[in-house]
């Protein structure tokens, strides 16, 4: 009877660890699959700039280190958690950056966020004594739960909602999908023209340093945080935002342009 009693322990812990191994057979195919360059896009120039399970090539805004608060998880994807704190973040999070500059590029990624969510990617941000927050620097394509939001109401004309460029100009069509869900976008900077889309589609166009743009800046909230918002540079940082919010990215890519 001990015999069998033995047996079946041995069956049974054998049964348990392959399921164990299955599950991270599972997750580790996920995020191999989910953060991956096709044989066209590599033959195009385009590069990675995240890696499966490690934060290499990311730090904190005006930090040299990777903030303990984000992490990476077990399915490939870069995840910060909620604190509460809205746009002050954790203590341990605030705002990342891929450490090198770019200024002519096609950027894609994916993001989803929680019930409620806000978070934002930036691109050509700088890094300068005065400011902690990326975004009194740079460009922001707004990430937003648009059903629960309060800043789906705010600003002007859904200049606020996911996809804009934040404060200034909506998304049009506006075309995100729910809380939860995943969305793919694209960020293109080229020679001042810059174009958000957003699940397929063009959302957002508009050209930096002309005469519209410093008017429509000249009326954004921007120019009450940094009167100088509207020289953005011609080479800057991209980044991700702490808003306090859970928020996932994923497939993170750059072509240099």
């Amino acid at each position: 009877m001990k015999n069998i009693y033995y047996i079946l322990s041995i069956i049974t812990i054998s049964l348990i660890l392959a399921c164990s191994n299955t599950t991270k057979n599972q997750e580790t195919s996920v995020a191999v699959e989910n953060n991956t360059l096709t044989e066209k896009e590599t033959t195009e120039g385009w590069r990675l700039l995240f890696f499966f399970y490690t934060s290499d090539g990311w730090r904190g805004y005006k930090k040299e280190i990777f903030p303990s608060d984000w992490k990476i998880t077990n399915e490939g994807e870069i995840y910060m958690s909620a604190s509460g704190r809205g746009e002050a973040g954790s203590a341990n999070g605030g705002d990342i950056i891929y450490d090198q500059k770019f200024s002519n590029f096609h950027v894609k990624l994916e993001w989803k966020v929680s019930e409620g969510g806000n978070s934002g990617i930036f691109y050509l941000g700088q890094e300068t004594p005065e400011f902690d927050y990326i975004w009194r620097t740079a460009p922001e394509m707004q990430i937003l739960d648009n059903d629960r939001h309060p800043d789906a109401f705010l600003g002007k004309d859904g200049n606020r909602q996911a996809g804009a460029l934040y404060d200034l100009y909506p998304a049009v069509p506006q075309n995100a999908n729910k809380a939860g869900e995943w969305n793919k976008v694209e960020i293109i900077v080229y020679n001042g023209t810059v174009i958000h889309k957003q699940n397929g589609e063009v959302v957002v166009e508009y050209h930096l340093w002309t005469p519209k743009w410093e008017e429509d800046v000249s009326k954004s909230k921007f120019p009450n945080l940094n009167k100088n918002w509207a020289n953005v540079e011609k080479e800057g940082y991209f980044g991700l935002q702490d808003h306090g919010d859970d928020v996932w990215f994923r497939n993170i890519k750059v072509r240099e342009l």
